[in-house]
This record gives C-alpha cells, structure tokens and sequence, in this order.
C-alpha cells in the first residue's frame, strides 16, 4: 500500500448538540458569520435555533438562503458577493447537501480570486478558507466532514466537483433532532444517498482498512434503522443511529472517494435538475450489479453486514446477496427501480454517458465502465426516444 491521508473536521455528535454552534464560532475566531442555509430548513426552524445560538456568544451574522436543491454556479457568484459586503469572516452552513455544498462553495471563494470554475477538479485551492462551521439536516450527504462541494455549472448543465483538503469544515455538529421535521420521502432518499455512500466508499479502489471500518459501520446502521427512521419522524433511536450512518459513510467516501453511481448520478442531476438521493437510490441496484465481479470479497462482506446469511454459499451467491439486500430496502422503502416518466432523446443519453465516464468518481469505480456502458444502464432506468 502506498501512501494514504485520512482526515475529519472536529465532530460533536448528539441530541441538542445544536447549542455547541456558537461556542465553536468563538473557538474558530469568527466574529461575523455567514449563515447559509435554504427556505425549508428556515421554515423548520433550526436557523432561528442557531441563530440564536450565535447571539448568546455575541457574535454579529447575515443569513443567505437563495439556492436551489442543486446548487448553481449563478447562486454562488451572488453569495460570495453579500459575504463580502457584509464583512463576514466566517461560513456556518446549516441544511442538507445543497446548503454545506453553497456554503463551502461561498468560503473557498471568500479567500481565493476568480469563480467557481477555476476550482473544479482536485487540489485547485491555493489560500486557507475561512473558519467552516457545518451542521446537517438530513441524514444522507456527508458534506459536514468531507472534501468535497458540487456545483452545478449552468451553461454546461453539468455537476462540478471541487475537491480540496481545504474543503473539509473545521467542525461539524451532528444533531440527530434535526432529522425529526424530514418526511417520509426525503429520509429515504438522503438515506439511501447515504448507504451508496457507504457501498462505494467500501468497494472504492481508493479504500483502505481505515476507511472500511466506518464504511461496514455505515451499511450496518443503515440496514437497520433506516426502514423504521422513514416509518416515523419520532423514532429517536433511529434518528441516532441514521445521523451516525451517514457520519460514518461521509467520514468513509471522504477519504475513499466514490464511484459509478455518483459519476453518472452528477450528469442526471446537473442535466436534468433531479433530487440527488432519490437519482442514487435508482442507479445503485443497477450499479450495483455492474460491478459485482469486480469486488465479489467485499459484496460478500457487505451481504453479511446487512444480515444476509452466506454460510456455506459459493462467493458468487454470497455477493449476489448484497445486490438482493441493497434491493429488498429499496422496494421497502418504496422507490421505483426506474425514472418512468423521464423519456430522453438518444444523443441526449449520449451526451450524460461521455460526461460520466469524465467524471472523477469514476477513477476509483472498482470495474472500469464505458460511456457504452453507461449508455446501457441509462436506458434501463429511463425511456430513450431515438
């Protein structure tokens, strides 16, 4: 094995560990913070909560809530522009993905020149950001501890990755009671967001025993609690152990990358504007099965960390369990296998296939796959017009 990183921000985890948010401000020298969050979390109430916990630690902010569910390139230029004006020195993002993605997208830009652009790809930043502050809504991204922010670039109708060590927030504060005011349909495609985490991160080329502790950790949780987290916003013990799935998956993908499903999950939601968990939630049954014969030890391993008894079956059969396993929560947690009512025109299939397999995800996909490949697969899962 050659040479590896592994790296976390400072994570406070539990139940009202909200109220830390202030406290960790001070610690990190803010003294006016940029709050980036989005309307349904406002609406939620936990930004009015942090807010408040800003001003018992005296500490001045500004509020900016304009972005969508994939955040864009646009909304962006005009976060770093009212982070400017208002002479803010520190970025608290307070949401799901799109909102710690905005956030982060807003700090890189707060301390380095140009746009969002420049910065597209891996290792691109060049000053230190300013202090980060992340805590997420949603049990699923994994933003709060990883290095990574994806921006949709408008012209290009494409996701960019930005990856950069510089990207990793300095705290993350995981407080499971935030994931209490989620329905049903976005705890399971931000959960499901979070178990493809957790598969690829553990298949990833890039993985390693470090990552694949956290990686198992993740699938183990999710197997259990996330059928009952979707059933009920009160179950508290699901919320826990949900919140420590998808720390464990983001602590996991951080350092382990990625793979198929989000190199092709990027062109569908850059393109077409789709909800990220729910596209990842579709693809990685499909993916799935792609990639068995590439990794059929480490399926096995992820068949019997769902529960899957692979006592005395052939590798092959125990790995098939996994594929099964990953299939039976989908259908439970009722997410179609297909995108039924999305009919593309072929040159538009050929046009996400060419860009996913550009994509940095798939360097570390554990069988490589072509755009022919991917060309397949996307016409499982959608209709093709030709």
């Amino acid at each position: 094995m050659g040479i590896t990183k592994f790296m976390t921000p400072e994570i406070i985890f539990g139940f009202h560990s909200l109220g830390q948010v202030g406290e960790s401000m001070l610690r990190l020298g803010a003294k006016k913070i940029f709050v980036v969050s989005d309307p349904g979390v406002v609406d939620a109430a936990w930004v009015e909560k942090a807010i408040g916990y800003l001003k018992q630690s005296n500490l001045d902010y500004h509020l900016w809530t304009n972005i969508t569910p994939n955040p864009k390139d646009v909304e962006i230029d005009a976060g770093v522009r009212e982070y400017a004006e208002n002479g803010c020195d520190a970025v608290l993002g307070i949401g799901g993905g799109s909102a710690m993605d905005a956030a982060k997208a807003i700090a890189l830009l707060g301390t380095n020149e140009g746009t969002i652009h420049q910065y597209e790809g891996i290792d691109r930043v060049i000053h230190p950001l300013p202090p980060m502050v992340m805590v997420p809504t949603t049990a699923g991204s994994g933003a709060e501890v990883s290095q990574f922010s994806i921006i949709v670039d408008s012209k290009r109708k494409v996701k960019m990755a930005i990856t950069s060590k510089s990207l990793i927030p300095d705290i993350a504060i995981i407080d499971p009671h935030t994931l209490m005011t989620k329905d049903t349909r976005l705890t399971a495609n931000t959960g499901m967001d979070a178990l493809t985490h957790a598969i690829e991160s553990c298949i990833s080329l890039a993985a390693t025993s470090l990552t694949e502790v956290h990686s198992l950790e993740a699938i183990r949780l999710i197997a259990k609690y996330l059928r009952p987290s979707a059933a009920s916003r009160y179950n508290r013990k699901a919320k826990e152990a949900m919140a420590m799935a998808s720390l464990h998956a983001g602590i996991a993908f951080s350092n382990a990358i990625l793979g198929a499903v989000h190199a092709i999950s990027h062109q569908l939601g850059g393109y077409l504007d789709l909800p990220h968990g729910e596209v990842n939630a579709i693809l990685l049954p499909h993916v799935l099965e792609f990639n068995m014969i590439a990794a059929p030890e480490k399926y096995r391993k992820i068949a019997a960390t769902f529960g899957e008894n692979t006592s005395g079956l052939s590798l092959t059969d125990a790995a098939f369990l996994a594929v099964k396993a990953v299939k039976d929560l989908v259908r439970d947690l009722d997410i179609p296998d297909s995108f039924p009512d999305l009919v593309l025109q072929k040159k538009q299939i050929d046009f996400l296939s060419n860009n996913a397999v550009q994509d940095a995800c798939m360097v570390t996909n554990p069988r490589d796959m072509s755009a022919k490949d991917v060309n397949m697969l996307l016409q499982k899962v959608l209709r093709c017009e030709h």
